[in-house]
């Protein structure tokens, strides 16, 4: 069974960088597509970040574009969203998701329903 834990969540000032972290288990990354999405109060999740099960393509709402980086470690065990130049309209909890292979991921990596597996979230707060 495919597990997702978020940490590395928290608060800090306008400017600041935060690095989250997604721990897997029950598979590795490198059999898996995933992704990090985002939920300020009263708004629906929204994409970020994802990246290919292969690692090789990267993906990013405008955003988060420049100021945000999707990575995993060469286990394959653990995803890093990290966070430079943080906004106050970042603030949101923030979760990891994973897809098995799907050759429509490409197509739908933006979308939740492009994910099978979601870790409980992080709160990220961004003071101004």
């Amino acid at each position: 069974q495919v597990q997702l834990v978020e940490s590395g969540g928290g608060l800090v000032q306008t400017g600041g960088s935060l690095r989250l972290s997604c721990a897997l288990s029950g598979r590795t990354f490198s059999s898996l597509a995933m992704g990090w999405f985002r939920q300020a109060p009263g708004t629906e999740r929204q994409f970020v970040a994802a990246i290919s099960r292969s690692g090789g393509n990267t993906y990013y709402s405008d955003s988060v574009k420049g100021r945000f980086t999707v990575s995993t470690d060469n286990a394959g065990n653990s995803a890093y969203l990290q966070m430079t130049n943080l906004r106050y309209e970042d603030t949101a909890v923030y979760y990891c998701a994973a897809a098995p292979r799907r050759s429509d991921w490409f197509s739908y990596y933006r979308r939740t329903v492009a994910y099978d597996w979601w870790g409980q979230g992080t709160q990220v707060t961004v003071s101004s």
